[in-house]
């Protein structure tokens, strides 16, 4: 409601210069567009454009030409007087002016030049003057109290800590693109500590893709061109500004991500073994390993699958009901000591590395055992059904000191090798085929309960199809016994590092589910404004702070949509069916269809998704549907005063509408957000339910629990 129309305010200004008067030389070659009034070259413009024209009784005789799909005038000189489209020549713009039959009109008919230089000015100031006022508003709501809770709470967590790992330059992963956090590293470092309130946004996008040429922003040139030399233009100034500068500076963020954070953490284990040679400190960076796998070697084995770890396993039992209670066997994300396996014969307890006995490697086809290293049990499977994946086989430890049975061996094969190649470390893309059930080792992804340490599932699946769970590459890999080589002609490039992130970020993404007692929201609560969410505290005596959105925002936003499908289904069946409607009418139903068939498009976008998401979900998702759908409502209101001012005879009462309306819009905001400001800026004290407490009453919903 706040956006006024510039451009048909400055148009009044513009026609109130005096004309230039005609001739030969190059001003002569300028087409102008020019508005005639026939018999009446006395009136003048001003009282032309404060509602003479508009009101139903206007004499045929008169017309003026506007720009069509622009907002047309309203009555009584209010905020949307007409605009005026003039002709570009080569000379650059024009503005309109008003003639009579005389040529030469009298210059007491015009509108002195100084007025409208100093009405325009006046405007100008005036719309600096509102935006300086919503810009320091937006400071001061935000700011006041920024320090209330002393404590941590929420996500600021996450954020904290994020930002100290790019200050110490250590890797995480995140879920989310690192644009937000690297800026929180960035004020940590400059201001030589870790700040956990910094807000996660950055106007340099925006103030880009602002500065990039719009049609309106297009200056005729000194030649003309023909319509398709205009098309590709625009093509291209929509190509340039609107996919390649977004996708550079997407991609520069991450460049800069990848190049300060090189060194190991915790982030390490959800990335392939070529990406993990590049962080210093891991020990696959400027590492020395032995090439072949050979019988004796100390190994880990990870999932060739995104974000789905190492085999691991650990002393815990699978608890009763859940096949056999055995030792538990999964995947783990993290480097681990429990994440280390020794690959040996299946038909031989003799060490591998006793010097008297020659090397001898692991080659395509061969029966191995594996036995945990620090537990000596070995990798086993059998007929029981896997604890969470129906029809696949559990997969267990077994065996005391590496002694167990035939369901303990496995046969090695590599994919697209013949038998009896050498098995290569970090190359090499094995499957592991259970001897005795003929199954195939693999995680199915899904996260164990609390007895499973919330760690993924390992199943023996029947089904022999060749899929990423069920693919794995040996990466870690001590033999005293083998010479080694350097992993330098492992690091991926830069395109590699960054298709493996994203991958790796839609999958975390998609594996982020609800854990026991979380509190978690649907889609569907969001835009009715069902239920907050409690980012701080719950006793009386806790400080606490609710996320709820402003009802008569919600509340407005969520009207103005099914108000706009309906509006805006008339308004197309009628034009669709050839309805005549007045230059006014028709005016705002273009800006109506056009701009908020954009804005309903964008709300659509940011919204329906989340009704396909699996993962966990929370209220503030919907925040930026919430901008979209607030704009749209801008967008529906300003046109309805609009249109109902138009329909009034009296310019004084139509002006005196559009204001009150807009008023009456931006009051109820602002008293709504005064009742409810407290749940955003914190309270102590007696809950909502006591009548002593600053909330009683305010509980218009039983959802909200504040």
């Amino acid at each position: 409601m706040l956006c006024a129309t510039s451009r048909l305010l400055a148009a009044r200004t513009a026609t109130a210069l005096p004309a230039q008067p005609r001739g030969r030389g190059p001003g002569a070659r300028c087409r102008r567009r020019e508005l005639h009034f026939p018999g009446h070259p006395e009136l003048d413009l001003d009282d032309f454009l404060t509602g003479r024209l508009a009101r139903p009784s206007v004499p045929v005789g008169r017309r003026a030409i506007l720009r069509r799909g622009r907002m047309p005038p309203a009555v009584g000189g209010g905020p949307a007087r007409s605009e005026l489209r003039p002709r570009r020549g080569r000379c650059g713009p024009q503005t309109a002016r008003v003639v009579g039959p005389d040529e030469t009109a009298k210059p007491a008919a015009r509108s002195p030049k100084r007025a409208g230089w100093g009405s325009r000015h006046f405007e100008a100031a005036g719309r600096w003057a509102l935006l300086a006022l919503v810009t320091l508003l937006s400071f001061a709501t935000r700011f006041h109290r920024l320090d209330e809770p002393p404590h941590v709470c929420w996500d600021e967590t996450h954020f904290g800590k994020m930002g100290s790992y790019y200050i110490n330059r250590t890797f995480f992963f995140d879920v989310h693109p690192p644009l937000g956090k690297m800026l929180i590293g960035l004020a940590g470092y400059l201001s030589g500590s870790v700040l956990s309130l910094v807000p996660c946004w950055s106007p340099l996008p925006t103030s880009l893709y602002w500065s990039c040429p719009t049609p309106s922003q297009q200056h005729c040139s000194l030649l003309p061109f023909s319509p398709l030399v205009t098309v590709g233009k625009h093509l291209t100034a929509r190509i340039l500004c609107l996919i390649v500068l977004p996708l550079t500076l997407y991609t520069a963020t991450y460049a800069v991500h990848f190049m300060v954070l090189n060194k190991s953490g915790p982030g390490d284990g959800f990335f392939s073994s070529a990406f993990q040679a590049r962080l210093s400190g891991n020990n696959l960076h400027n590492a020395s390993i032995p090439e072949h796998l050979a019988y004796g070697s100390v190994i880990t084995v990870k999932n060739l699958r995104m974000a789905i770890g190492y085999l691991h396993s650990h002393r815990h039992l699978y608890p009763e009901g859940i096949g056999a209670r055995q030792q538990q066997v999964t995947t783990y994300l993290h480097k681990d000591y429990n994440n280390l396996w020794i690959i040996k014969k299946h038909n031989t307890n003799a060490d591998p590395l006793d010097p008297s006995l020659p090397v001898e490697f692991v080659r395509h086809g061969d029966i191995i055992r594996l036995e945990h290293k620090e537990t000596s049990r070995n990798l086993h499977s059998h007929y029981h059904e896997a604890p969470l994946t129906r029809k696949h086989y559990q997969v267990t430890g077994y065996g005391i000191n590496g002694t167990g049975d035939s369901n303990d061996f496995w046969r090695i094969e590599v994919v697209n090798r013949k038998f009896g190649n050498r098995i290569k470390v970090l190359r090499s893309r094995i499957r592991l085929i259970h001897l005795v059930t003929g199954c195939v080792l693999g995680s199915s992804g899904k996260v164990l309960p609390k007895w499973g340490w919330e760690q993924l599932e390992v199943t023996c699946t029947p089904y022999l199809k060749e899929t990423l769970n069920s693919i794995w590459n040996v990466e870690d890999h001590i033999n005293p016994k083998l010479p080694n080589i350097s992993l330098d002609v492992l690091q991926p490039s830069f395109p590699e590092v960054l298709l493996e992130s994203h991958m790796v970020m839609i999958r975390g993404n998609n594996g982020l589910k609800p854990k026991d007692n979380e509190f978690t929201s649907k889609p569907w609560h969001w835009p009715v404004n069902y239920q907050g969410l409690r980012f701080s505290g719950v006793n009386d005596t806790d400080f606490r702070v609710y996320l709820l959105g402003n009802p008569v925002v919600w509340w407005l936003n969520l009207l103005s949509i099914a108000l706009y499908l309906l509006l805006g289904s008339i308004i197309a069946v009628a034009v669709q069916r050839g309805a005549h409607l007045p230059a006014e009418v028709e005016g705002l139903s273009q800006v109506l269809l056009r701009g908020g068939g954009q804005l309903l498009l964008g709300w659509i976008l940011h919204y329906f998704p989340f009704f396909l998401m699996g993962r966990i979900l929370y209220f503030h998702h919907y925040f930026p549907a919430m901008l979209f759908s607030s704009m749209l409502t801008g967008i529906l209101w300003d046109t309805l005063l609009r249109l109902w001012a138009w329909s009034l005879a009296s310019s004084s009462l139509a002006r005196g509408l559009y204001v009150v309306g807009n008023l009456s819009l931006l009051l109820g905001t602002a008293y709504s957000f005064y009742l409810f400001h407290p749940l955003a800026y914190g309270m102590v004290g007696p809950l909502a339910q006591d009548p002593r407490s600053p909330m009683a009453g305010l509980r218009w919903l039983e959802s909200w629990d504040f």
